[in-house]
């Protein structure tokens, strides 16, 4: 396997558990149990599960009415797809002595 796959592996996990955590949270704040903290969620969004996290929010309906949710995480997805595209057209090459 290449470090491409790995990659590929990497983004699909993170987006299925940024996803989860968003109909979890949806469903604990409906039995008024435990919360996830908007702390984690966003932080799960910034290490890559944003898509995972934008698309939990449509389905369950959850934090749709936060402004920060709202805005924040439409950003953090487009500078991921920024960094994303400019590291494909610029690829960082790191060459050892």
């Amino acid at each position: 396997m290449n470090s491409l796959t790995y990659l590929i592996g990497y983004f699909i996990l993170v987006n299925i558990i940024g996803f989860a955590l968003m109909g979890i949270d949806k469903r604990r704040a409906r039995k008024n149990a435990f919360r996830i903290p908007e702390a984690t969620l966003f932080s799960v969004a910034i290490i890559g599960g944003s898509l995972g996290a934008i698309i939990g929010m449509q389905l369950f309906r959850h934090k749709t009415a936060h402004l920060s949710f709202k805005i924040w995480m439409p950003v953090i997805l487009l500078l991921q797809i920024l960094v994303g595209v400019l590291l494909f057209i610029a690829p960082i090459s790191i060459d050892f002595i």
